[in-house]
């Protein structure tokens, strides 16, 4: 049974730095992708990072060149590191999980994604 928990939500300035947390226990095999999606009041869910467990990442152009996803295969868990955050940023953050396979594709799109996290608030004021 797969499971995610966040954590590492808060709020800071803008300009200042978050590192979000997804401990992943059950890892979908063989392979997977993680998503980080984002939703801001009013809004719909929008994707904007993510990671292969072969090792690729992908990014959005909101965030790309100040979020950066990385794993760390002792603990099993993906990280969301936020520099340089923004009001924009502001939402509650979640990630996802799906199996993917040799050569899947990032993708972004909430309904490809079978596992969530309970989501972390990120307020950036």
């Amino acid at each position: 049974h797969v499971q995610l928990v966040e954590s590492g939500g808060g709020s800071v300035q803008p300009g200042g730095s978050l590192r979000l947390s997804c401990a992943i226990s059950g890892t979908p095999s063989p392979g997977y992708c993680v998503g980080w999606f984002r939703q801001a009041p009013g809004q719909g869910r929008e994707g904007i990072a993510g990671f292969h467990s072969q090792g690729r990442t992908r990014y959005t152009d909101a965030v790309k060149g100040r979020f950066t996803v990385s794993k760390d295969n002792t603990k099993n868990t993906v990280y969301l590191q936020m520099n340089s955050l923004k009001p924009d940023d502001t939402g509650m953050y979640y990630c996802a999980a799906r199996v993917c396979y040799y050569g899947t594709s990032i993708v972004f799109s909430s309904s490809s994604y079978t596992y969530w996290g309970q989501g972390t608030q990120v307020t950036v004021s």
